[in-house]
């Protein structure tokens, strides 16, 4: 028990050191302008998600018709 409260603790530590980007650093902005970082970080994730799926799809319908191909001989 000892050793939870000890890690729970040194996570609660770790995790204050971090930078958080929905808390915005220039409070006097407003609207959508304060999570900018935010905002930035979901639009290149969304990219990187459509180009990975779309990597993945290319590979898959390549692979299929390569073993439909040799199934068919």
């Amino acid at each position: 028990m000892k050793s939870l409260t000890r890690y729970l603790g040194e996570v609660r530590s770790e995790l204050q050191k971090a930078s958080w980007p929905w808390i915005p650093k220039n409070k006097g902005e407003k609207g959508f302008k304060r999570f900018k970082e935010l905002t930035d970080s979901s639009v290149v994730v969304f990219i990187a998600m459509m180009l990975l799926g779309a990597f993945v799809s290319l590979w898959d319908l390549i692979l299929f018709n390569i073993i439909k191909l040799l199934t068919n001989l």
